[in-house]
């Protein structure tokens, strides 16, 4: 693609990689427990605590609630400590969680893993670090495809749902834990070499007192940025995180007869591990493509697109009892529109708020956090109120609609003003 080549003598390759290593390893750390639900329940319940519904939402969505929250925080040392320092403090407190959770093993009650749960959110946080520092070394008219490298680590996920259902089948849940730990360690050697924040001559740093953040969030773009991210970031992590309790939920027995027939394996949930990869990797994979579609055609026209098709799919899985496979297909599209519209979004940002990136991106960020949150326990809450999905599916149906009418509110007016003269295309 166009938007790839031009990166070529551009910025700084190295930060630009680890970037997109750090949010990678600290993306799938943030997101380990949704394909290790199960497995943990079992253990809980061999221990004596059989986790209910609600249970299971919460400290499913709890990382990505402290994730979102520690993003304000992380935001604030980008401005403050700068990018790289900031990076390495998070990553010290996520390895730290990882090893706890490894040690403990067995032993663990369902009060410690919320503990390791909201120390896994410093991973969530690294979205408000490795986009601002990959962002900084390059020009307005590259943000989008920039940031949608930087912002594809989050095929971390995937790689949660490939191995560590195999790997808690072996050696136990907890070892997934400890190979998590070994992994961000080298990851945090690598980064503390190759990572570099920009040079002044490239991008001069302002840190912002707490009155510049009050400032941004009494700017109504701020919120529409909050609205567009929470639905396609929150979507995104907010179905990646449940998407093994709800395949284990509704379509158990499909897998388990697939799962023998086709690759002679037994255990139900390493299949489910398997679809869910593979669902999850469409929006992983397709946010720098989003990115550049949208550096094209611009954010705007970009959204309208992706959200359109989010909340037709949505409707679909909520309206109708789809069979597996037809289920699996229409949760492939769902991820990947839903990745394309993350990078869409961050394509817009930079342009709206070059001179603040770092502390809106935390800001932004945060919103994505939330949105996760609120449809993981939104998803909870209807399997536990009515058996079942389809309110779930429509809450969050109508949400993508009301992203949809905000679109149509504000493309004249930011097409009109600061987009006249933004660098790209709104």
């Amino acid at each position: 693609m166009a938007g790839f080549k031009a990166l070529k003598g551009q910025g700084h390759a190295p930060t630009l990689f680890m970037a997109f290593l750090y949010f990678d390893m600290s993306f799938m750390v943030w997101t380990m427990l949704g394909p290790l639900s199960t497995e943990i329940g079992e253990a809980l319940a061999a221990a004596g605590h059989i986790m209910t519904a609600g249970e299971k939402a919460t400290l499913l969505s709890l990382p990505i609630l402290s994730g979102a929250i520690l993003r304000i925080v992380l935001g604030f040392g980008v401005d403050k400590l700068g990018p790289k320092a900031t990076a390495l403090i998070a990553q010290s407190i996520v390895i730290a969680s990882l090893l706890t959770a490894f040690f403990l093993g067995a032993e663990i009650t369902y009060n410690q893993l919320l503990i390791v749960a909201l120390g896994l959110g410093f991973a969530g946080a690294s979205f408000a670090v490795a986009l601002p520092q990959a962002g900084q070394w390059y020009p307005p008219k590259l943000q989008g495809i920039v940031l949608g490298i930087a912002g594809a680590g989050n095929i971390g996920v995937v790689i949660d749902f490939l191995f560590a259902p195999k790997i808690a089948e072996k050696w136990g849940w907890e070892y997934v834990f400890g190979v998590g730990a070994a992994m961000a360690i080298i990851v945090f050697i690598a980064y503390l070499f190759l990572a570099k924040n920009a040079p002044e001559s490239v991008y001069k740093a302002r840190p912002k007192k707490v009155s510049d953040y009050l400032k941004l969030l009494r700017d109504k773009d701020t919120w529409w940025f909050n609205l567009f991210y929470a639905i396609s970031f929150g979507g995104f992590v907010g179905f990646a995180g449940y998407m093994k309790v709800y395949l284990m939920n509704t379509y158990q027995a499909d897998m388990a007869a697939f799962g023998l027939n086709v690759f002679n394996e037994p255990n139900v949930k390493v299949i489910a591990g398997y679809f869910g990869a593979l669902t999850i990797f469409a929006g992983a994979v397709l946010r720098p493509v989003g990115g550049n579609i949208a550096d094209k055609i611009g954010g705007v026209k970009a959204l309208y697109f992706f959200y359109g098709a989010v909340a037709v799919l949505v409707a679909i899985m909520a309206l109708v009892e789809l069979p597996f496979f037809v289920a699996i297909l229409v949760l492939f599209l769902v991820m990947a529109s839903l990745g394309m519209a993350n990078g869409s979004v961050f394509q817009l940002v930079p342009q709206r708020f070059g001179k603040d990136i770092g502390i809106m991106t935390g800001i932004v960020g945060c919103a994505g956090g939330l949105g996760g949150t609120a449809l993981i326990k939104t998803l909870g809450w209807s399997k536990g109120a009515f058996d079942g999905y389809s309110a779930g599916f429509m809450i969050f149906a109508a949400v993508v609609l009301v992203a949809i009418l905000g679109l149509s509110f504000v493309k004249t007016r930011w097409r009109t003003t600061w987009g006249v003269n933004s660098g790209g295309i709104i």
